[in-house]
Parts: structure tokens; sequence; C-alpha cells
């Protein structure tokens, strides 16, 4: 099984028009819709789109910060980034979606991380 990225939204940013003020310090969130490839059923993954700019500044006099959940970038660029993601999400392989989940929420926090039934 493949995964496969269907879609990015953010409730912040309209990609069509969005820029930053300063495209070397801005952050996001985004929600990404990801499933199997070839299926229309899909999963919400979360994290944020950043610089490292944005981070420095927003963690300044801080000794250490830890990253979760995080998309680094170095400047603002839709295409760049989408594409990115894709190309990231759509290698993934495993025997079964959930497999596939965990190792998507490696690096992006899964709608069903800590479900318990």
């Amino acid at each position: 099984m493949r995964a496969e990225l269907k879609s990015v939204d953010s409730p912040d940013v309209d990609f069509a028009t969005y820029w930053p003020e300063d495209e070397n310090c801005f952050s996001f969130p985004i929600t990404l819709r990801i499933g199997a490839e070839g299926h229309d059923a899909a999963d919400l993954f979360q994290m944020t789109v950043c610089t490292p700019g944005w981070l420095s500044r927003e963690n300044a006099g801080k000794a250490a910060v830890l990253g979760q959940n995080l998309l680094i970038v170095f400047h603002y660029n839709w295409e760049m980034i989408h594409s990115y993601l894709q190309n990231r999400i759509n290698r993934l392989t495993a025997e079964n979606w959930s497999t596939l989940a965990v190792k998507l929420s490696r690096f992006a926090s899964w709608e069903f991380e800590n479900y318990q039934a």
C-alpha cells in the first residue's frame, strides 16, 4: 500500500493569494488529507510550516526548544512546499493503512494518534 496526499488546507492561509510579509520569517498551520493511493478515504494530519527565522524570533532567549510536527522551509514558495510534501508522502509504503499512518505520524500529527477504542 502506498500513501497519497489528497489535499492540503490551512485555516490561516489561502494558498492562491497568500504571500508572507517577510518570506524568510513566517509560520502557518496546515492540514494534510492523506489516504491510500487509489482510494477516496483519507485521514487528517497536521503540522506547521515555518522558517528558521520564525523559530528564532518566537523562541528568543530560550536555551533550547523541542520541535514537533514542523516543516521547516528557508523561504516562501508554495509550489515548492507542496511538491516537497507530495514527494515525501507519496513514496511511503507499508503492508496496511495502520502501519502507513504510523510512518506518517512521525512528521505530522495524526488525528487518531492517541485514539483508544
